[in-house]
């Protein structure tokens, strides 16, 4: 019976990926690479427990499907928008210099020029799902190289429709510039068509099944935007995927966010767990070992070369080391829409069989060691922001702002996002000085706008700390979203001013001991912020019940 062997091999692959995922994250291993490790030891090429991998890789796309709705959720498109310069000036940057300089390469080593610049398309992707998921799990989508990350890898997937369309005519078959044109024109219309419907459509829709107060009913109707918007971008030739992410962009932007969060993480766990494990069952192991050689070649030209374009666009773009190497970690492998792109052109012979598979292999790979990679940034960024030369060219003030006048008394406020802005202006009303310091352009420039003295800068860095006066300062208030440049900053800070006040922010409890163990005076964190709040207003409700109750029975 056919579902039998659907349910036996979901049992198989669910009972394999918890005792290997366990096993592994006891020694450090993250659980995404426990998966694809999963998958890898019982497909057809290892211990071959499932055969059939088809029935996996459908529950699989429904996975990424959901995976993709879900950090859309965590974002929306108003966040997405503040960074929009990551999307079109990152990703345009990275994606063409990728596809230029593997085109190159690639030329130089025999490949005719349809099929180098082929490649470059598909090494110009990285993986949305693993670095997502990766970011996510570590709270760091919101940090700055979580959102130049972000940024270019909405711009790498939107490159995914063109990139398919020019392959018949990279491989000198049909097709003309005019018509990719065209299809890509029509595509990017439909795409605002739905965007605007779902926009518009969406919020009514979850409101009127809301009122039912039903709650199978509500998660039925989270599911039908999801896939119902998945499924109309697809029509354009968008990847599902995208499509869901941007579903979620839209319900994100709902009152109803945080219900359909809820509601959406113990499926979008299981579904997206089986994933990953798919990714793992295409990894044929005695083949790796076979082609060992060239395999690691490959793989480790395209790590490296990833890494130094990706680092390149972030000083292009006058980003901090820090945030440099963290994003070029994070984005230096090969993604899941490469896959896509690998088999749209299967029959136009761009790749001879070789270095198809090598590349296949080379692409499960790069994903197998992203989130290493991820974990591994901090410590890489760390002894990167060490070298002088680097930090005097990336973290030069812009025009017209002198970092290095004299400071004494003055309070230092380190990100200038909702909390920087607010401890700021109550700072100034106060009639005291203030300087804030952050590395992203547009907060410094909304800074000094509102009259505050700022510069751009990373504060985990010597020499900016020294710029700022922090050894003659009153007080630093470190408000950024990276806890751990936050823990960077507080022991930088502690070497030059032992006795300086620091309150530093956390959005975990659990990252609270590490930045009282930096040396900060006071650590606040959201999580507790919240959940007192939350306690007060409770408090204060019952209280007005009460008092209520007592005069209407008076």
């Amino acid at each position: 019976m056919p579902e039998i062997t659907y349910l036996k091999d979901l049992v198989i692959v669910l009972g394999a990926a918890i005792v290997v995922v366990t096993a592994l994250r006891r020694a450090g291993v993250p659980s995404i690479a426990g998966f694809i490790l999963t998958g890898a030891l019982v497909g057809p090429t290892a211990l071959a427990l499932v055969d059939d991998t088809h029935h996996v890789e459908v529950l699989a796309e429904i996975g990424i499907a959901l995976l993709l709705f879900g950090i859309g959720l965590e974002l929306s498109l108003d966040r997405l928008r503040r960074f929009w310069k990551a999307v079109l000036l990152g990703g345009g940057i990275q994606v063409t210099l990728t596809v230029a300089c593997t085109a190159l390469v690639a030329k130089a080593f025999g490949l005719a020029p349809g099929s180098a610049i082929f490649l470059g398309c598909v090494v110009a992707i990285s993986s949305t799902a693993v670095v997502l998921r990766g970011l996510s799990t570590r709270g760091e989508l919101e940090a700055p190289h979580g959102r130049l990350a972000v940024g270019i890898l909405v711009f790498q997937d939107l490159c995914v429709v063109p990139m398919i369309l020019a392959v018949p005519i990279l491989a000198g078959g049909s097709g003309t510039v005019q018509e990719i044109l065209l299809a890509a024109g029509t595509a990017l219309i439909i795409l605002a068509a739905v965007l605007a419907a779902a926009r518009y459509l969406v919020p009514p829709l979850l409101a009127i099944v809301a009122r039912t107060r039903q709650r199978d009913i509500f998660v039925l109707a989270v599911f039908l935007v999801c896939f119902g918007t998945a499924w109309a971008l697809s029509l354009a030739g968008i990847s599902l995927a995208l499509g869901a992410f941007l579903a979620g962009l839209i319900v994100a932007g709902s009152e109803f966010r945080h219900q359909a969060m809820s509601d959406l993480i113990p499926a979008r766990e299981i579904f997206a767990s089986l994933f990953f494990v798919s990714v793992g069952m295409l990894l044929d192991v005695s083949d790796v070992l076979a082609h060992l050689t060239s395999t690691v070649g490959l793989l480790g030209m395209i790590l490296v070369g990833k890494f130094v374009i990706i680092w390149g666009t972030a000083m292009i773009l006058r980003m901090p080391v820090r945030v440099g190497v963290l994003s070029a970690a994070t984005l230096c492998q090969i993604g899941e829409f490469s896959f896509v792109l690998l088999n749209n052109a299967s029959g136009f012979e761009l790749l001879d069989a070789t270095l198809s598979h090598n590349l296949l292999t080379a692409i499960i790979l790069s994903m197998l060691l992203t989130p290493v990679a991820i974990a591994f940034g901090p410590r890489l960024a760390l002894s990167a922001s060490r070298i002088p030369w680097l930090n005097r060219v990336l973290d030069a003030e812009p025009p017209g702002v002198d970092a290095r006048e004299p400071h004494s008394g003055h309070v230092v406020v380190a990100g200038y996002g909702l909390t920087g802005k607010e401890v700021c202006r109550a700072i100034q009303d106060r009639g005291m000085a203030s300087i804030a310091v952050d590395v992203n352009a547009d907060n410094v420039r909304a800074a000094k706008a509102a009259g505050n003295r700022a510069v751009l800068g990373d504060i985990t860095q010597p020499e900016v700390l020294e710029s700022l006066g922090c050894r003659h300062a009153r007080l630093v208030v470190i408000s950024i979203n990276d806890t751990r440049a936050a823990e960077l900053a507080v022991r930088g800070i502690r070497k030059i001013a032992p006795r300086l006040p620091i309150i530093a922010r956390a959005w975990y409890d659990m990252d609270k001991d590490a930045l009282q163990a930096a040396g900060a005076t006071k650590v606040v964190t959201a999580e507790n912020t919240t959940s007192v709040a939350i306690v007060d207003a409770s408090l204060a409700a019952l209280h007005a019940t009460k008092t209520a109750t007592h005069d209407s029975a008076s």
